[in-house]
């Protein structure tokens, strides 16, 4: 498989610079595998397409607000610092991308409040963009995270141009959102609403969680066309006994099993063993899928409409098959589904 194979003409008016006016009201892409069938719904009629005992697996990262923006001593100039991962929590140590990059070199110091009581110091080079800063600030850890939360804004994705909302701050976030350490949502799950949980309750079907916490490299682009190159930014992931025993009922039973999100699948995939059991886990992933795989656990998916030779986009190509799912996005572009975080959604069944 070659990266070309993924590419397609999106129209930037289908990047969603906004959220739907409700959850769940987003459009639903249906997919059927077996007949190879496209139906076009609203989200809330997820509740549709599934029974009694089926199981949703949702990812319940939460994102942090990782955006901050500091000056630079001396020239005061203002540069964007996105939080990546903390290294080290005694020595406040994070990985972090700065922009514009050309102009942070070791050595300097970045002041993020006026009254210089939280200053980061660069301490080395680790991409052309990526920086390792020592963020220096009198006071508990606790007091550190909240000045952070204080100063960060929500990360969302560069491409959508506006400033940030105060809605964002609650739309770029599932309602289940649990266990803080992402840097971007895992967007599948934003359609859900409380009265559609509800609703999926009612009906009877089970819920399990895993934790992914998303990195920016789920959106690196591929620079290399022979995809076997490609490597993938590690994530990290928890699942718990206790939903891997949920999981492994629901699948023992033949029941459906839906991945909510492409971040979702990457955690089952990995954790997943040869007899298709899901164990507890507690690690890091760098799992690429792309065609052909043999997914072990889910046998449906929710996902949003991706980019053109995006690594997401690859993995549904190896859940549906490639050809109906280059052939499902010309449709989508053809009936003006919105794209991206922000964008509707496609169930694979």
């Amino acid at each position: 498989m070659k990266t070309s194979d993924f590419n397609f003409d999106l129209p930037a008016e289908l990047l969603a610079e906004h959220p739907s006016e409700h959850r769940d009201e987003a459009r639903l892409m249906v997919l059927n595998r077996k007949t190879e069938t496209i139906e076009h719904k609203l989200f809330k009629d997820v509740v549709d397409y599934f029974d009694e005992k089926d199981l949703f697996i949702f990812n319940n990262t939460k994102v942090f607000p990782a955006r901050l923006y500091g000056n630079k001593e001396k020239t005061g100039a203002k540069i964007e610092v996105f939080l990546l991962r903390e290294l080290d929590k005694e020595t406040r140590v994070w990985d972090v991308l700065v922009d514009p990059a050309r102009k942070i070199r070791i050595g300097n110091k970045l002041f993020f409040t006026e009254d210089e009581s939280l200053v980061a110091e660069v301490i080395d080079n680790t991409t052309s963009r990526g920086r390792t800063l020592r963020f220096l600030f009198d006071g508990s850890y606790d007091e550190f995270r909240t000045k952070l939360k204080e100063l960060g804004e929500t990360p969302l994705p560069k491409y959508i141009k506006r400033a940030v909302e105060p809605e964002d701050a609650e739309r770029y976030q599932t309602i289940y959102a649990k266990i803080e350490g992402a840097v971007a949502a895992p967007t599948a799950g934003l359609h859900f609403s409380k009265h559609l949980m509800k609703k999926l309750e009612i009906k009877g079907i089970d819920f399990a969680e895993v934790t992914l916490h998303v990195g920016l490299g789920t959106f690196n682009p591929i620079e290399v066309e022979d995809l076997s190159k490609h490597k993938m930014e590690s994530e990290e992931i928890i699942i718990d006994e206790k939903n891997a025993d949920i999981i492994n009922k629901a699948v023992d039973a033949h029941r459906r099993v839906c991945a909510v999100g492409t971040t979702t699948m990457r955690a089952l995939e990995t954790s997943v063993s040869s007899n298709r059991k899901i164990s507890a886990f507690n690690g890091w992933t760098n799992k690429f899928i792309y065609p052909p795989h043999d997914f072990g656990v889910a046998n449906s998916m929710i996902t949003n409409f991706h980019t053109p030779k995006s690594t997401l986009l690859m993995m549904i190509a190896a859940f549906a098959g490639k050809d109906f799912i280059m052939h499902a996005y010309e449709e989508a572009v053809k009936e003006k589904y919105k794209f991206y975080s922000y964008g509707d959604a496609m169930l694979i069944l």
